[in-house]
């Protein structure tokens, strides 16, 4: 089957992302191809340039997001490694992506690199795929609120807080994606229950404190929910960052199941509390302001 394929690291999904793979479901479409998008298990440069780079999405969440926002029917996960980031960026359309992924038409954002040491750049792939006869399409720069939309902007954002901010360059609300488990059950004892989600690994960390957020269930069912990113230092000495979240109006059990926490508003930094019950009270009152949030959203 051929395949139309969007081209990118595509970290958050951002509506610079949208931009391409809008257009990469509509050529599908056109050409009777399957829409598909590219994308690497780990960040070129945090290779390149042992670097880290602090993620907004996993590879699962990235596929996640795309099919679901943008109607992309399949994700491929390449690896980036010692082969892949050597490939030179004209066997990487030749071989990888004509030949390997039977590629009829491509789609790249106006500062696609790609290609051992970045050689690669939009223009020379244009070119090529006219030499190919692989249809091919350039996207321009997104802008809103006058700045160029880019994963770069939103990290910076989400890493102050500022998730109002990120939602509106992401075109979604930051979520962060798991399986509950098991905490010491403090909350229950102190009438807000609440559910403990482990951070993945290499995932960029929000800015510690309490968030007015929404926890949808693989149901599709979503619940209002103060959320509190951080070390939870009034009850942990010296506390793993975790997400803790009080769903508003649900009563069960969650333990084992797979929750997305979205993130829309930070309500006040992560603070110690002098005792429970000013904890428990501090609490209370960020549930009573997640609800005014969601309210004044509807």
């Amino acid at each position: 089957m051929k395949r139309v394929v969007a081209l990118g690291f595509f970290d958050g999904v951002h509506l610079g992302h949208g931009a391409l793979l809008r257009r990469t479901v509509e050529r599908a479409g056109a050409l009777g191809a399957v829409a598909a998008a590219c994308t690497f298990d780990a960040h070129p440069a945090a290779l390149i340039a042992h670097t880290p780079v602090p993620l907004l999405t996993t590879p699962a969440d990235r596929a996640l997001l795309m099919e679901e926002l943008y109607g992309v029917e399949e994700v491929v996960v390449a690896p980036f490694d010692q082969a892949m980031r050597t490939m030179a960026w004209d066997r990487f359309v030749t071989d990888y992506l004509a030949d390997g992924l039977n590629a009829c038409h491509l789609v790249a954002g106006h500062d696609y690199r790609f290609g051992y040491q970045g050689a690669g750049t939009a223009e020379r792939l244009q070119a090529l795929c006219a030499r190919l006869g692989l249809g091919c399409d350039i996207i321009p720069p997104v802008r809103v609120e006058g700045r160029i939309v880019s994963s770069t902007l939103i990290r910076d954002l989400v890493e102050r807080g500022e998730v109002e901010a990120a939602r509106r360059f992401l075109g979604h609300p930051y979520l962060i994606r798991g399986r509950v488990g098991h905490g010491r059950r403090l909350g229950s004892r102190l009438g807000f229950p609440t559910v403990n989600l482990p951070l993945p690994s290499g995932l960029l960390l929000p800015a510690f404190g309490v968030y007015a957020a929404q926890v949808r269930l693989e149901s599709g069912a979503a619940y209002p929910a103060a959320a509190n990113i951080g070390r939870r230092p009034t009850v942990e000495a010296d506390g793993a960052v975790t997400a803790e979240a009080f769903l508003l109006d649900f009563d069960g059990d969650l333990y084992g199941r797979e929750i997305r926490l979205e993130l829309y508003r930070r309500l006040r930094p992560e603070r110690r509390f002098d005792s429970l019950e000013a904890l428990k009270a501090a609490v209370l009152e960020n549930a009573r302001q997640t609800r005014a949030y969601f309210a004044a959203e509807a």
